[in-house]
């Protein structure tokens, strides 16, 4: 059964490369719009496959929920941790400038407006390309504003009287500031004290014990204080739970941790959270370091082990054991290993740091087929054991469809259909699913004899995408709505999301297509030539 408890929370998702000016005077930027409005929820334990042709966005999403590539606009919520085991600084920095944050805000509401006005002016399907992109950029402003805020504050931004409120959040977040220093400290300790344990260094054992039973007492204590200012804090917020204003924003307050707000160094400390695993193995492993080596490096740099010692070592070869990786080849180099083996090593590098999410771009489609059967059932019984959570990025439904809970079709920058693997090869709706699942390779002799959806033409330009549905150039499908008006994201059924102005069925028990295609796209799976016969 998956798990409904959420790890990440994509909502209204935007990812623009500025385009460089091709003109000394032009005034327009371009920009290529790799995602857009991409919202998902990603649950712990499952693994969510993400599939479409070349350019539609797949790894550019992936790094961008990593912060690898800097978001444009929207939110990545991050629920792996606390805001008060990590007390990341934008929350006291909402809290002290609030009205610098509200000033933003309405600056944001009063543009997204002055936009809206000048396309009703004209009508929605008259309205310029680049207006329509800056108006949706300003919309998109306007609710990032508004969330910064709100998920902090909660009700307390329509209803704070004296500044109560806020002044408790303050209160609760520095004394949860110190106590995190002193864990910081802890761990250094205690890794101090357990190398002095295992060198038999017995007169330093007995300082070292006080030192780390004098931090447990001060911990407890900023523990109790925070505690008791939390305690007032909803005592305070349950008084004003009647109130309509208080209650409709307090229900926006979020506990997860914006990614796109930390610091360089911030989102430093959760990289060992959040792990990836690159398409080339070879380019992604420094070629001057052993495989002990490569692996040892997140383990230094989030001090799980003090170099050099005992321990760090047993775990560096359990953790290769575990991808399957020999004892005698933690003093080899990448280039001594093959694909599938430095795969493997890329895979223990990431697995090291003991990540709660993985994103796997693409990471076996350099590899021949018997080794990628071998890396994919590694990844399974990995995320059995360790309960992993899986972005898996691939063009080979067939792969996808194997390793993935649910499937995300991307096309253009734009999830089109979200659900559950099974439905999307059983009941697939948008047309460009249904042209992907005609496309797979197969020995079945029904599968043969059927016709093939062939899908005329190139993926329309990122940097002037068609208006209405950008699918629509390309669809067997496609109308006059089609082409002036964008269909949204909407859920079709529980848990079957789907961007289309055509929701019924494609397909009928038997696989057949219950819709007529143009004569023109018509064409037969089989190999054989009649004509030649």
């Amino acid at each position: 059964m998956q798990s409904t408890k959420k790890l990440l929370s994509i909502t209204n998702l935007k990812k623009y490369f500025p385009v460089a000016k091709a003109k000394l005077f032009q005034k327009e930027q371009l920009y290529v719009r790799a995602n857009e409005d991409i919202s998902i929820d990603i649950y712990e334990g499952e693994t969510v496959g993400v599939v479409g042709e070349s350019g539609c966005g797949k790894s550019t999403l992936g790094r961008v929920l990593l912060q690898l590539y800097p978001q444009t606009a929207g939110t990545t919520m991050y629920y792996g941790a606390t805001l008060d085991s990590t007390t990341p600084k934008y929350v006291i920095d909402t809290l002290n400038h609030l009205d610098s944050y509200k000033a933003k805000l309405n600056k944001a509401r009063e543009y997204a407006a002055a936009l809206d006005k000048k396309v009703d002016e004209v009508g929605e399907e008259n309205a310029d390309f680049y207006l329509l992109q800056e108006r949706n950029l300003a919309r998109c402003e306007e609710q990032t504003c508004l969330k910064h805020i709100v998920t902090i504050l909660g009700g307390f931004f329509a209803k704070d009287e004296g500044g109560k409120g806020r002044e408790l959040m303050v209160k609760v977040y520095n004394e949860n500031v110190q106590r995190n220093k002193l864990l910081e400290k802890r761990v250094d300790l205690s890794a101090e004290y357990e190398l002095c344990e295992e060198n038999g260094e017995t007169q330093k054992i007995g300082g070292l014990k006080a030192k780390l039973d004098e931090l447990d007492a001060q911990i407890a204590a900023y523990d109790k204080s925070a505690a008791a200012c939390q305690k007032e804090l909803d005592g305070l917020r349950a008084r004003n739970a009647n109130d309509p204003e208080f209650a409709k924003y307090e229900a926006m307050r979020d506990s997860g941790i914006d990614l796109a707000r930390l610091e360089y160094s911030e989102m430093r400390l959760l990289r060992k959270d959040l792990q990836i695993i690159f398409q080339d193995p070879y380019s992604s492993l420094n070629p001057r370091m052993t495989i002990g080596q490569i692996i040892e490096e997140g383990l230094l740099t989030h001090n799980y082990y003090r170099p050099g010692s005992k321990q760090m070592k047993e775990y560096v070869l359990e953790t290769m054991d575990l991808c399957g990786l020999q004892d005698y080849m933690v003093h080899r180099y990448p280039h001594q290993f093959s694909g599938g083996q430095r795969q493997r090593v890329a895979i223990a590098r990431a697995l090291a740091v003991k990540p709660k999410f993985i994103v796997c771009d693409e990471c076996v489609s350099a590899l021949d087929v018997s080794i990628q059967s071998q890396i994919i059932n590694l990844l399974q019984e990995l995320k059995e054991k360790q309960n992993l959570t899986y972005m898996f990025i691939s063009h080979d439904l067939s792969v996808v469809r194997y390793i993935s809970d649910r499937i995300c079709v991307m096309y253009l920058g734009n999830i089109v259909e979200l659900a559950p693997a099974e439905t999307i090869f059983k009941d697939p709706r948008h047309p460009y699913t249904v042209a992907l699942l005609s496309s797979i390779p197969t020995t079945d002799p029904d599968s043969l004899s059927k016709e093939r959806i062939l899908l005329e033409g190139n993926i329309p330009s990122p940097i002037r995408p068609p208006s209405g549905c950008k699918f629509h150039t390309r669809c067997y499908m496609a109308c006059d709505k089609c082409k002036r008006v964008p269909p949204p994201l909407q859920e079709i059924e529980p848990g079957h999301f789907l961007a289309c102005h055509f929701p019924e069925r494609k397909l009928d028990e038997e696989g057949n297509y219950l819709f007529e295609l143009p004569k023109m796209e018509r064409k037969s799976s089989r190999r054989t030539n009649e004509k030649a016969e």
